[in-house]
């Protein structure tokens, strides 16, 4: 057996610069890894692909006949290479659905990677990227992570350095997000948000964290947070708690705040007590 850590992603900036005729939106944006993951372990059978999963929510759509991602990308990896077996996948989630954190992205990532592992199918990173674009937008960067200026429709991946060391205050309101009506939304803006990503690809190549913060742009959260106005609220309330930069990640709902070590845990607590029954919890930039 192997094990996969399919680690979550926020985005530091994100502007969509237009839109291809397939429909795809282009992006520039900057993607960051965080110590938030799931877990995947592989074993050998003789054929086909089997997924078990700790998920209530996956367990359902797989009941309703959705293929889940992770399938999907065992599918198209087997399509791409002969494998002498198949695979029993076994899904341990902590990675919130539908918040915008690039979690069913990173487990399809990690599905790819661990395959190539279990059958040692001799893939290098670039030929798991190509792989990757196929099952979605966000799987090429899921499958290296780090700090990344990621462009076309987000798997043209640039490699930036120097970014410091950030905590985290994470908060999911109780609402899953569809990534698709976002866009949708997106595109009947005359003034959507642009915000400056050279600034913060700037700010990171010179570990500035308050430049960071500065920087911090999304150009689809006033779409989401015009449908729904919690988001907003949830990044005021912790603005006014000491939070240094405040952002919603992807087409959200998720928001982070990036805080002062000495006071991620009191920010925790604060939002905790504020919206009991959301995910809240502090996590750490990789």
């Amino acid at each position: 057996m192997i094990t996969e850590q399919a680690y979550a992603k926020i985005n530091l900036s994100l502007d969509v610069t237009g839109k291809r005729a397939d429909g795809y939106h282009t992006v520039r944006m900057v993607m960051q890894s965080i110590d938030l993951h799931d877990t995947l372990s592989f074993e050998k059978i003789p054929s086909g692909f089997v997924l078990t999963t700790d998920n209530d929510e996956l367990n359902r759509e797989s009941d309703s006949g959705s293929e889940n991602i992770i399938l999907k990308a065992c599918r198209i990896m087997s399509e791409h290479k002969d494998m002498p077996g198949g695979a029993k996948i076994t899904l341990t989630k902590r990675i919130p659905i539908a918040a915008g954190m690039a979690g069913g992205s990173t487990d399809a990532a990690a599905a790819l990677r661990g395959l190539n592992r279990l059958y040692d199918l001799g893939l290098d990173t670039a030929e798991l990227e190509k792989i990757g674009v196929e099952i979605g937008a966000d799987v090429p960067f899921c499958i290296v992570g780090g700090t990344k200026l990621c462009e076309g429709i987000g798997e043209v991946l640039t490699p930036v350095k120097g970014i410091p060391p950030l905590d985290l205050v994470i908060v999911k309101p109780d609402i899953n997000v569809s990534t698709k009506d976002i866009y949708k939304a997106f595109d009947s803006l005359t003034d959507p948000v642009r915000p400056d990503v050279d600034a913060m690809v700037k700010a990171i190549n010179e570990s500035d964290t308050s430049a960071i913060c500065r920087n911090l742009g999304n150009s689809l959260e006033a779409v989401t947070a015009g449908l729904y106005p919690v988001i907003g609220k949830i990044m005021e309330f912790m603005r006014s708690n000491g939070a240094q930069g405040v952002l919603m990640s992807g087409s959200g709902p998720t928001v982070y705040a990036i805080v002062a070590p000495e006071n991620a845990e009191k920010l925790k607590e604060t939002v905790s007590l504020k919206y009991p029954g959301y995910y809240v919890d502090r996590h750490k930039i990789l």
